[in-house]
């Protein structure tokens, strides 16, 4: 990652962390209240429903705060349908992500499948003044800033409950823009990594 943030300050970049995750029907578990002797239900439904994925990328630059963006896909177990990400919305992502914060990216996530896909390589070579790309180490998700974005998430939706995917993906969003308008949370994801954006004074 150190060569990452020296090339960040050397061309005045983000340092952009990209990360994925998915959520179902079924609501992840959190502690609730209940009367004495009664155990809490929460009905959902069950497998078969689809779900949302969600792609997300936090940016940050010294001095500056810090920035979330993200993508949804409802994948809802049709035929033919795509189930994931495809390298377009990847692209797309980071396209959107440079328009918005007007500043050169150094990109940084992990070795999935499709962030290899030459298509994406392409794409970065041909734009090589703002796009820089890095490959975080292999299973080293404690690395990336967006899995605590994640972790949030799934804390504000314990024991949710959504009629279909039509409500959980406004719930999502609903929650994903509560983080992004709460600087201070994405700022604790990055120290939590025990990454910082400061690089050594050169000689």
């Amino acid at each position: 990652m150190a060569g990452g943030k020296s090339t960040a300050a050397d061309l005045g970049a983000y340092i952009c962390f990209e990360d994925e995750a998915g959520q179902g029907l079924r609501p992840p578990k959190g502690r609730t209240w209940a009367p004495v002797g009664a155990r809490p239900v929460v009905t959902v439904r069950g497998k078969g429903s689809g779900r949302v994925n969600m792609a997300g990328v936090v940016a940050y630059r010294d001095g500056e705060r810090p920035h979330l963006f993200y993508r949804l896909h409802v994948y809802r177990r049709r035929k033919g349908e795509p189930k994931t990400f495809s390298w377009i919305d990847y692209r797309d992502l980071i396209v959107v992500t440079h328009q918005h914060l007007g500043a050169p990216l150094v990109w940084c996530w992990d070795n999935l499948n499709v962030h290899l896909a030459r298509q994406l390589a392409d794409f970065a070579a041909a734009n090589a003044d703002w796009l820089r790309i890095v490959q975080l180490p292999t299973y080293a998700p404690e690395l990336n800033p967006v899995e605590g974005v994640w972790s949030l998430l799934r804390r504000s939706l314990a024991n949710f409950v959504v009629a279909d995917l039509t409500g959980l993906v406004r719930l999502v969003k609903r929650k994903l823009k509560k983080i992004q308008y709460r600087p201070h949370l994405l700022t604790g994801c990055l120290t939590q990594t025990g990454l910082t954006l400061d690089t050594p004074a050169k000689p």
